[in-house]
């Protein structure tokens, strides 16, 4: 038994599987003298729901884990060589993949008896953008141990961001043909302050309701985490009391063994001396005996 065996069974159970059978690994591992080893396993942490996921994915399909750890250096390389059309196209391929990786890792934790809901699968989606995002974050991943999410990195754009650049820009006001004459060309002229005024206050406002929507996703995402965050907290000290009980079982053990054996030597004392005692008595019947025969044959002798 060893700390990276045992970790790769565990992180494979089922999050509710996870501290039971951690905690009979570090009880085996100290019965069998090894104490470093039953702390190392006693310290390793139950992931939550969307990080059990993650993994699931990973150790389901792990053909899927080489192709996105490649898209994600593509991406990285646009990212610093700021080639936008590079970007908008690795970003196209990066929505329909972490999208489809999304929904099968949903399917996956269904098939393993644990439904999860579409929090859970935006969380999973996160984690994949991170792993795109930062190559660390991709070897996590790719072990399949994780913890918790993973949250992409700052500066990074994620996938709609990049594919911002790509929208169509709009033809400017009024850039009709030379060729419909002057006085068309002074109306239009008239009119484009007007229309390009409204236009932009329209774009504007369009802009605004956009910002609006990505900060209310910011802020949904926030409030996930932090309620994730909590969540992995009281797991942790479900773990931590759960660790304690079965430390305080094992000495409770420990000492019932060392009473028996204690009981056990008792009696074995006590048996001795009984039997020394009768040895004692025996000898002292005897040693009368003796005297009793010595002093019979003395007296007949002297008469």
């Amino acid at each position: 038994m060893n700390l990276d065996t045992v970790a790769d069974e565990l992180y494979g159970l089922r999050p509710e599987e996870f501290v039971a059978a951690r905690d009979r690994h570090a009880l085996a591992a100290r019965e069998a003298g090894d104490r470093s080893l039953a702390e190392e396993i006693r310290a390793l942490r139950r992931p939550s729901l969307a990080a059990w996921v993650s993994n699931l994915l990973v150790r389901r399909q792990p053909e899927e884990v080489e192709p996105l750890l490649g898209l994600g250096e593509r991406l990285r390389r646009a990212h610093r060589e700021l080639d936008g059309e590079q970007l908008r196209e690795l970003a196209r391929r990066q929505n329909e993949v972490i999208g489809a990786l999304g929904r099968q890792a949903r399917k996956l934790a269904g098939q393993a008896g644990h439904p999860v809901g579409e929090g859970v699968q935006r969380e999973v989606e996160e984690t994949l953008h991170a792993v795109l995002a930062d190559p660390r974050a991709g070897r996590e991943w790719a072990a399949g141990r994780l913890v918790k999410p993973l949250t992409s990195p700052a500066g990074f754009p994620v996938a709609d961001e990049a594919l911002l650049g790509d929208r169509p820009t709009p033809a400017a006001p009024g850039s009709g043909s030379p060729a419909r004459g002057r006085k068309r060309g002074a109306d239009n002229e008239r009119r484009r302050p007007h229309t390009g005024t409204r236009g932009k206050t329209r774009e504007a406002e369009q802009e605004r309701a956009r910002e609006a929507e990505r900060e209310r996703a910011r802020e949904a995402r926030r409030e996930l985490r932090a309620r994730e965050e909590e969540a992995d907290a009281a797991a942790r000290a479900v773990d931590e009391a759960g660790a304690r009980s079965a430390e305080a079982d094992e000495r409770v053990g420990e000492l019932r063994e060392r009473l028996r054996q204690a009981e056990e030597e008792q009696r074995r004392a006590r048996a001795g001396v009984r039997e020394a005692r009768d040895r004692a008595r025996q000898a002292d019947r005897a040693a009368r005996e003796a005297r009793r025969r010595a002093g019979t044959a003395a007296a007949r002798s002297g008469s």
